[in-house]
């Protein structure tokens, strides 16, 4: 999938190499160690100082950046709602990358799984902050086109129960579906129920485990 050789950002921070090959893979460390800057990089919305990131053995310097991101798609931690209903914002990764929109009945599905109680025409300007955060993990998982999803932070607007479940549920939706999971989260229990692979971040140095205790 992704693999990173010699990789330098500024004075963030430093990686030798790494391959990123499981189906979940959790990046942890404290704030300021990289994390999220690392997840801008892998769909080349930052680009590194020195090194290379490969996506399936292509570098990304070489790969169109709008192709890549409609197959390594994101979930920033602050997430992008759009003007609109529940439904506006279900399919407008859809309209954007000139795909067929999902039946109604399959959004319905997704709201469920991520235990959003709302009628698909609500504003989504009226949703709260964990609310919104759902919101926006089921319009990239709605997406055909996507293989990996990167998530920042998925679950940092929710109660630890609804984490809990939603996250599950993310997980276990990508893995029925042969997508690949690379998310950020400060939850280390977290990180090793669910994730297959660890790179744990601080500054010039990184530490790869695996996960699932």
């Amino acid at each position: 999938m992704f693999e990173i050789v010699d990789l330098e950002v500024d004075s963030i921070f430093g990686i030798e190499h790494v391959k990123i090959d499981t189906q979940v893979t959790s990046i942890v460390g404290q704030s300021g160690s990289g994390k999220s800057t690392f997840l801008r990089l892998l769909n080349n919305l930052d680009a590194p100082s020195k090194g290379n990131i490969y996506y399936r053995d292509k570098s990304l310097s070489d790969t169109d950046p709008i192709e890549l991101r409609q197959k390594v798609v994101m979930v920033p931690q602050t997430p992008v709602i759009f003007d609109g209903t529940i439904y506006d914002n279900l399919v407008i990764g859809h309209e954007f990358s000139g795909q067929k929109r999902p039946a109604e009945e399959d959004l319905l599905k997704m709201l469920e799984m991520l235990q959003l109680d709302k009628n698909l025409h609500t504003n989504a300007s009226e949703l709260s902050g964990g609310e919104k955060q759902r919101l926006a993990l089921g319009r990239v998982l709605l997406m055909d086109s996507a293989e990996v999803y990167l998530l920042d932070e998925p679950s940092s607007a929710l109660d630890d129960k609804t984490a809990e479940h939603v996250l599950g549920k993310v997980i276990n939706f990508s893995k029925n579906h042969d997508k690949q999971i690379i998310m950020v989260t400060h939850d280390q229990d977290l990180a090793k129920k669910y994730a297959d692979k660890i790179i744990e971040m601080d500054m010039y140095s990184y530490n790869v485990k695996g996960g699932k205790k």
